[in-house]
């Protein structure tokens, strides 16, 4: 203790030394003091050498610049009234060299008192070279405490009185500094503190005793120099940092930092870290840079199972660490974080587990596991695999994730006699990979065995496979027995005493022998008629034990197919107009087997010549055949045999009706044929026409009444004995006629007005006379032919129709009104 106190006590009298030796050599140096960069002379040198483009001052204490102005370089001090230096001047290029000689001097002149009245000199003012000065912070005195004299050049011609201003004088902090306005002594009246204020900008006046300002004014910085007296002081008062225990060596754990209020970039700021303590104090794991307080590893064996948290006191020391600086402390935790380093183990390397055959998605076996890394973590959870024993897939093991237990789980039946128990190799591993090091460590995975027993259980039939297949040829008798379904009862490997029923047979087609399981037909069998032909046909079949114990099977009977159906014409109707269609094609189809059916024959069935003559057959392709008419052949119906054979020869027979007709497009003979489709008996159609000629009659006397009082115009009498007129044009005619049943014929160029239809002329056509029946203007009379050559005669029909043609022999319209009508023959003739 007395050491220190005589410690501290010397370096007091060495500071106070130190001020008083300060104070004596500026007024040593008062009078024989420049500053830097203060102006002495101007030189002209173009004079001298006006080519010169290197000027060079023989004195490195003044500087002489290009126009010829002469500087100080640095504060010089005049030991002696006079100084002299030399100016070179040179010409680099024609290697020419002049110098100039300088003298200064101190002028001294006498000191007087300046006359109010006197004439002031007419010259610019000039700042008065400011002095340097600095003051220690909290100094310890005596005070006032002198720090120097300020003198203006005007003092040695006039009486000069001085004074100051500025922070610290007449601004906070007030009355800091005083000067004397005499002398011009400075003093300062109260210790600073640098960390407050670290310089004083002050402003020094010097003027005459009737307020003339001899000088501009000075500004006159006062400096405060740095007294270590600021501890470092660390960012944080604890620090937190986070490490990897698999981290290598000099990994970078985090960064402390302090700071220092005192001067920078001095040795009062200039720290140093270090790590006073760490606990658990061994073994050493981490270091700091001194400089940049960066905290690293020293080693790779962090271990966070064995110390999960580290805790140092830090120090900071300025004076770059020196015994005599000032320190700091603060607390850093390091935490390790965990790593998976810790590969898990099984307590046991066997286990042993049984089961019951036929059972699935059952627990039989958990497994324990040690880990020490971090719990609930990826490192410390598992990861179980079942590496041998389970090709056939009947077990699984999941992760319990409360336990970290591997629990192991039937999800496929297992058959006691095949296998009476399964040894499975189970692997264990984590969610996260293993560190490097831990990788390179493990040749193999962690590895137990685990037995599993199947226990046998009374089972009962089995039905394997499940679905068996047999063949049964299409038509084959009622009663014929094939072999069926056969179960086996899986402890003996036999079908004895087992019984089968039928569940499902779609159309009943057979029976199932309870004993044997063999199936008999009970019908014919079709492969025809079943939707779609080509599918199996699927029965049904349950099997049972002796204990009531069952399985069910399908039996899939693929029927095979027969020659036994013809091939088939599609078409029955077709309609030819010509002579637009020169041809109509016809197809036919065989529901058997493409083996029984295509290529198909065509041909014209027990025709007459007078059939072969109109119509002939030629192949299309496989499955249809062209139908060609003869260019003159009549419009009508024709129905044509037409006989169609396989490549096995099964054939048929089909009559085609078609019907050739003088038409644009075949729906308009289609359209007439709708509407003489109804065939009424003989006594039926008599009624009607009987009827219509009445209503005719009446209908055309009342209005040949009206018309003949309106014109007074009559019909001629002959056409009361006619009933047609046939004309002997091609064009339709122009008579009007009456028959004398009450029904009239009109032109077409008069149809507007007519009340039935307009008949044509006749024309002739193959030696017979034809009748063509128009339908026009607002009624009409149709007239076509029904089937099988029967026809009826439409009554009138009222409401605008189009036109529709129908051609018939005068034979046939006799034929059908003279029987039914009584009538006469309808008389024609031709031109």
């Amino acid at each position: 203790m007395q050491r220190t106190w005589f410690i501290l006590f010397y370096f007091m009298i060495l500071k106070k030394m130190y001020t008083l030796f300060s104070h004596f050599f500026f007024l040593f140096c008062l009078c024989f003091y420049f500053t830097a960069w203060k102006l002495l002379l101007a030189v002209n040198l173009k004079e001298c050498l006006r080519s010169a483009d290197l000027i060079q001052s023989g004195d490195p204490d003044f500087r002489v610049l290009d126009d010829g102005s002469v500087y100080t370089a640095s504060p010089v001090v005049l030991s002696d009234e006079k100084r002299s230096f030399t100016i070179w001047l040179s010409d680099t290029k024609t290697q020419t060299q002049k110098e100039i000689k300088v003298l200064l001097e101190h002028q001294k002149k006498v000191l007087r008192k300046r006359h109010t009245k006197e004439a002031v000199l007419r010259r610019s003012k000039r700042r008065w070279a400011p002095i340097p000065c600095s003051m220690l912070e909290n100094s310890l005195g005596p005070f006032p405490l002198f720090l120097q004299q300020v003198q203006s050049d005007a003092a040695q011609n006039y009486t000069i009185f001085y004074s100051i201003s500025g922070r610290g004088v007449d601004q906070e902090p007030l009355n800091l500094f005083f000067i004397e306005r005499d002398t011009g002594n400075l003093y300062c009246t109260r210790p600073v503190d640098r960390e407050e204020y670290d310089v004083f900008d002050l402003i020094a006046y010097a003027s005459t005793a009737d307020g003339y300002s001899a000088d501009l004014p000075l500004p006159l910085p006062i400096r405060v120099e740095d007294e270590n007296d600021n501890h470092p002081i660390f960012t944080e008062a604890i620090y937190n940092f986070e490490v990897p225990e698999s981290s290598k060596l000099g990994t970078t754990v985090g960064v402390v930092c302090a700071t220092d209020r005192d001067e920078p970039d001095t040795m009062h700021t200039r720290l140093k870290y270090s790590i006073l303590e760490q606990t658990p104090r061994s073994p050493g794991l981490f270091s700091v840079h001194p400089s940049t307080g960066v905290i690293t590893t020293v080693t790779h064996y962090l271990d966070r199972e064995t110390v999960d948290k580290y805790s140092l006191i830090m120090k900071v020391q300025d004076m770059d660490g020196q015994n005599f600086g000032l320190v700091g402390t603060s607390t850093c935790i390091i935490t390790v974080k965990d790593s998976n380093d810790n590969a898990p183990t099984f307590k046991q390397n066997t286990y042993e587990a049984s089961v019951e055959e036929n059972a699935y998605n059952v627990e039989i076996l958990r497994i324990p596991i040690e880990d020490k890394d971090l719990i609930n973590t990826a490192n410390w959870r598992a990861n179980f695999t079942i590496l041998k024993g389970n090709e056939n897939e009947h077990f699984k093991i999941s992760t319990d994730k409360e336990t970290n237990e591997g629990v192991l789980y039937v999800v496929k039946p297992l058959n006691y006699e095949e296998n009476h128990q399964v040894i499975l190799e189970i692997g264990v591993g984590n969610e996260a990979p293993f560190t490097r090091d831990v990788a390179l460590r493990m040749t193999t995975m962690n590895r137990a065995l685990v037995t599993v027993h199947v226990r046998d259980q009374d089972e009962g039939p089995e039905c394997s496979p499940a679905a068996q297949y047999i063949r049964i040829t299409e038509n084959a008798a009622v009663g014929s027995k094939i072999n069926g379904y056969k179960a086996y009862d899986p402890e003996t490997k036999s079908s004895n005493h087992l019984r089968y029923k039928k569940l499902n047979d779609p159309k009943g087609w057979i029976t199932i022998d309870e004993i044997s399981g063999s199936i008999i037909t009970s019908k014919i069998l079709d492969r025809e008629a079943m939707a779609p032909r080509n599918e199996l046909y699927n029965i049904t079949v349950l099997a049972i034990d002796q204990d009531g114990k069952s399985c069910t099977g399908t039996l899939a009977v693929s029927i095979e197919d027969m020659n036994d159906n013809p091939p088939e014409v599609l078409q029955s109707y077709v309609t030819v107009c010509k002579p637009k269609m020169k041809y109509t094609d016809i197809s036919a189809v065989d529901p058997d087997e493409p083996i029984h059916g295509a290529p198909f024959y065509f041909s014209l069935a027990n025709t007459s010549p007078e059939t072969n003559k109109i119509w002939t057959l030629t192949k299309v392709n496989d499955t249809a055949a062209r139908l060609s008419y003869w260019k003159n052949a009549e419009s009508q119906e024709y129905s044509v045999p037409i006989t169609v054979k396989d490549r096995e020869g099964q054939s048929t027979t089909k009559i085609l009706t078609v019907n050739l007709c003088d038409c644009t497009h075949p729906s308009q003979c289609r359209a007439a044929r709708r509407s003489a489709g109804v065939i009424l008996g003989k006594w039926a159609i008599l009624a009607i026409l009987l009827g219509i000629a009445l209503l005719f009659s009446v209908l055309l006397t009342l209005v040949c009444g009206v018309v003949g009082a309106k014109k007074r115009k009559g019909f001629p009498e002959d056409l009361a004995q006619q009933n047609l007129i046939i004309s002997n044009t091609e064009a339709p005619g122009d008579d009007k006629v009456c028959s004398a049943n009450g029904f009239m014929t009109q032109t077409v160029n008069n149809s507007g007005q007519g009340f039935c239809g307009t008949m044509g002329s006749g024309v002739k056509n193959g030696g017979q006379e034809t009748i063509e029946m128009v339908k026009g203007g607002h009624q009409t009379l149709e007239s076509c032919r029904g089937t099988g050559h029967h026809h009826t005669l439409d009554s009138c029909r009222g409401g605008p129709t189009e036109v529709d043609n129908c051609r018939y022999t005068y034979s046939e319209w006799h034929s059908f009104t003279q029987p039914r009508l009584g009538e006469d023959s309808i008389r024609g003739h031709t031109g």
